[in-house]
């Protein structure tokens, strides 16, 4: 039988991929050649298909028992979210995956987890998988993460999903007692949905533990009126802004003169511009931007 020389568009695993005619050879040249994509360990798509929800939610019925519920990571995965540390991305995380009371959990390599109680209102069924819904999500990951990572995580749900601080509050009346539920109840209430990316989170979380106030979330600066330049983290009254600069918006040649451009006009005009990136979070490098913030609010002589 001659071999196929296109690649499903559904998501498909190794033995799939075996039975169709494909080699393992040509399946990891596809794969270094960027012809495939690896989803998850053993779950492929080709790299023309766009990776929706809901091909997620397929690749991940490939490898899961029926009565398996996606949760934590792999949910927020799903829903868009993305929460692996950047360690972890050399390789295709485990799905983290909990099967309801009284089923055996999945005996695969691609799996981690065991059994969890969760009611039907805390999971929902996309591409005839059981996720965990956003919020319930949202306060799982806050129990299991590390704090500034938590609540990056809950700013993005909420930022998509648009679940209220109420909603938050309800459902976490049933951690009582569990696990990381003592950080859970310091981070709901921090959570909001206006940042825009996890440095901005951190950012903020950064402020809050140094006993900074509250910065102002993309706040507008308005030009003759005209709402013009927008800060991820202001305090307006003093004048000062903190700009998170990303590696994925931030460092083309294009980007890096349109925040020269901007910050230059804000500095003119009386602000104090103070970038915050990714290496600004550890030891000296924290203290100085903070020491920064603090003389900008006249909190340090």
């Amino acid at each position: 039988m001659q071999a196929p020389t296109t690649f499903p568009d559904e998501p498909f695993t190794t033995q799939q991929a075996l039975a169709l005619g494909f080699s393992r050879h040509r399946l990891r040249a596809a794969v270094d050649n960027h012809e495939v994509r690896r989803l998850l360990t053993g779950v492929y798509v080709r790299s023309d298909v766009e990776v929706t929800i809901e091909v997620r939610a397929r690749a991940a019925a490939l490898v899961i028992s029926q009565h398996s519920v996606l949760c934590d990571r792999t949910a927020a995965w799903v829903h868009g979210v993305d929460a692996y540390r950047y360690a972890e991305l050399d390789t295709a995380p485990p799905l983290e995956t909990y099967v309801l009371r009284g089923h055996r959990a999945t005996n695969r390599e691609e799996c981690c987890g065991g059994s969890r109680d969760l009611r039907p209102s805390d999971w929902m069924l996309i591409g005839g998988v059981r996720v965990t819904t956003p919020l319930r999500t949202a306060l799982d990951l806050g129990c299991k993460l590390w704090r500034p990572q938590a609540l990056a995580a809950m700013d993005a749900l909420q930022r998509i999903f648009g679940f209220t601080a109420a909603q938050m509050r309800r459902l976490l009346q049933r951690y009582y007692r569990r696990r990381g539920v003592i950080q859970l109840r310091q981070l709901v209430p921090l959570v909001d949905g206006r940042a825009e990316s996890g440095g901005e989170s951190w950012t903020r979380l950064e402020l809050r533990d140094r006993g900074l106030p509250p910065p102002e979330l993309q706040h507008w600066v308005c030009v003759e009126g005209v709402p013009t330049y927008r800060l991820d983290l202001a305090y307006p009254r003093a004048r000062v802004a903190i700009e998170y600069d990303g590696e994925e918006f931030h460092s083309s040649p294009e980007a890096r003169e349109r925040d020269r451009v901007r910050r230059a006009w804000l500095r003119d005009h009386g602000w104090t511009v103070i970038v915050v990136t990714k290496s600004d979070f550890t030891g000296e490098a924290s203290d100085r931007w903070i020491r920064d913030v603090r003389r900008a609010l006249g909190l340090v002589a």
